[in-house]
């Protein structure tokens, strides 16, 4: 199993960039699809965006497509969540997490999760 540490968190004006990182220890982390959730104050953990692992694949929530970009180095055990035009509505914790799972829907990442980061703050000013 591998373990996830988040980075790259922090305050930013509306339509300003950040750019997440997860950095995953372990020897399996190629074979788990990759995903980002965020979790707002008093609101659910939501899905935003996932990576697969068994060819070059994304998943993203319509609240974000065309704003954010995951990505993933496997020679780095690396992922990247770059967060372009951000608005205050982006606004929460976002966490890494990893999942045994060819499909990446959702639905699909969510049954296979294993492992979550402990998060990484995003606050966005308006």
């Amino acid at each position: 199993q591998v373990q996830l540490v988040e980075s790259g968190g922090g305050l930013v004006q509306a339509g300003g960039s950040l750019r997440l990182s997860c950095a995953a220890s372990g020897r399996t982390f190629s074979s788990y699809a990759m995903g980002w959730f965020r979790q707002a104050p008093g609101k659910e953990r939501e899905f935003v965006a996932a990576f697969g692992w068994t060819r070059i694949h994304t998943n993203y929530d319509d609240s974000v497509k065309g704003r954010f970009t995951i990505s993933r180095d496997n020679a780095k055990n690396m992922v990247y969540l770059q967060m372009n035009s951000l608005k205050p509505e982006d606004t929460a914790v976002y966490y890494c997490a990893a999942a045994r799972t060819v499909e990446i829907r959702e639905r699909d990442f969510r049954r296979g999760l294993e492992v979550w980061g402990q998060g990484t703050p995003v606050t966005v000013s308006s």
